[in-house]
């Protein structure tokens, strides 16, 4: 049974640093690409960075292009996303996912449960 778990999300000062979790099982960790998505109340779930199985190549929106990094340690079946100078336009309920790059929702199969992200001063 696939199964992603996300940890790490809390409440952080503008400009301050998370480190998302993402604790894969249940599924070949070579075969699904990784996803990273987020949705802010009354609005639409965003792809923001997506890293693929085979090459581990990675891809982010513009709206967090420079700022986050997805990243992987497969010895563990765990995906992270450092999240760097965050600001109240982060802020939302983080998903990650299993399934196809880019991060596009249509494209991914399994969902973890979500980890709230605060930004506040």
């Amino acid at each position: 049974q696939l199964q992603l778990v996300e940890s790490g999300g809390g409440a952080v000062q503008p400009g301050g640093s998370l480190r998302l979790s993402c604790k894969a099982s249940g599924f070949t960790l070579d075969y699904y690409d990784i996803g990273w998505f987020r949705q802010a109340p009354g609005k639409e779930r965003e792809g923001i960075s997506c890293i693929s199985a085979v090459y581990g190549r990675t891809y982010y929106s513009d709206s967090v292009e420079g700022r986050f990094t997805i990243s992987r340690d497969l010895s563990k079946n765990t995906f992270y996303l450092q999240m760097n100078v965050l600001t109240s336009g982060d802020e939302g309920e983080y998903y990650c996912a299993a399934g196809r790059c880019p991060a596009v929702s249509q494209l991914f199969d399994y969902w973890g449960q979500g980890t709230q992200v605060t930004v506040s001063s």
